[in-house]
């Protein structure tokens, strides 16, 4: 009797044995099934609209708190779905890391650089998708004192990763890269100017005025100009000088002049399409942390990635948004029609 109950402990043991080893061998892939088949459920609910053109994939201000090398689950699925999409361009509006602090060492600053490589640009880069930047305020400061930049360590190192990418972009300039210069992808012409700070020097906007005259640009199709700070506010709690463009009527006037079609811009976190005469204005939404409300407009903040599309023979843009934490698409009449500003009204593009 002993030896049988003996027996039966080993036969217990065994099996628990067994049985345990596959759920532990189970449970590792299941997760990781999980989560490709979240990604797989997100990418077939959504909309998208047929191509035209030319498509560009527009993020922004992708960073979480100072100094974080982490990234917000949306900013992870929204580049997991670049490569359904299928942009002709990837833009990101600045704020890619969490810097502007002065007490964030070389290392702490270098960390977030390579969380950026690992989280952003390598897999863009694996699919192969040209990718297009504008420095913000968080990234490599222009911010100024006593005629030296405040976050003099911070651009030193942002332009050394930068310098180091292979982003699959046709330059035209690339002089003063990564802070300002141009390029042209298929019949079109961009402009990435350094609107890190409400003030863009002289020096600067003489280079604008020979780069949008340029061959290349008299030749394009049409010209796009890519800034961290938009001409006017759009979100209510960025309505202040310093959090926008100075001179903003200038600036539109001198793109409106050069036959600018889009001007896109972050920094304010609220997703905006805009136009004012001529000029269509792109306020994209935050990726990461901090959304925020638009002024005029009751409707919640909400974390957003743009898909434009680009019909070439009538200039005509086609927004397609979602909210990136439920991936539902934000309608057009769920914005405000028009946003004030001290040069009149911001229109909705669609009106």
């Amino acid at each position: 009797m002993k030896q049988r109950f003996i027996c039966f402990l080993i036969i217990g043991f065994v099996f628990s044995l067994v049985f345990g080893c596959a759920a532990v061998n189970q449970n590792v892939p299941k997760s990781e099934n999980h989560r490709q088949s979240a990604k797989a459920t997100i990418a077939d609910s959504l909309y998208l609209p047929p191509p035209k053109d030319f498509r560009i994939v527009v993020i922004s201000d992708l960073n979480s708190q100072y100094g974080s090398t982490e990234y917000d689950p949306e900013v992870e699925q929204a580049i997991a779905l670049m490569p359904q999409w299928q942009p002709d361009l990837v833009l990101c509006g600045g704020d890619m890391i969490a810097g502007q602090k002065a007490s964030l060492t070389k290392s702490q600053i270098e960390s977030m650089w390579a969380a950026f490589e690992r989280h952003v640009a390598a897999p863009l880069r694996k699919e192969d998708l040209p990718f297009g930047f504008t420095i913000g305020n968080h990234d490599g400061s222009g911010a100024i004192k006593n005629q030296d930049f405040i976050f003099q360590q911070e651009r030193e190192l942002a332009k050394t990763y930068w310098q180091q990418q292979q982003l699959g972009l046709d330059f035209v300039d690339r002089a003063n890269f990564p802070f300002y210069y141009s390029f042209e992808q298929d019949e079109l012409f961009f402009l990435v100017w350094d609107a890190s700070t409400q003030n863009i020097a002289g020096e600067q906007l003489e280079w604008v005025t020979q780069a949008l005259n340029s061959p290349a640009a008299q030749q394009a199709t049409a010209k796009i100009v890519i800034g961290h700070l938009p001409l006017y506010p759009v979100a209510k709690t960025k309505n202040k000088p310093g959090e926008y463009l100075a001179n903003g009527t200038k600036l539109r006037s001198l793109l409106e002049q050069n036959q600018v079609l889009l001007y896109i811009s972050g920094h304010h976190h609220a997703y905006y399409p805009g136009k004012i005469q001529d000029l269509e204005l792109l306020h994209a939404g935050a990726l990461g942390q901090g959304a925020r409300q638009l002024i005029n407009s009751d409707l919640p903040p909400h974390k957003t990635v743009t898909v434009v599309d680009l019909e070439l023979a009538t200039s005509q843009l086609i927004y397609t948004t979602y909210d990136a934490q439920t991936w539902k698409i934000i309608s057009l009449e769920q914005l405000p029609t028009a946003i004030p500003s001290n040069d009149g009204e911001i229109r909705r593009y669609d009106l």
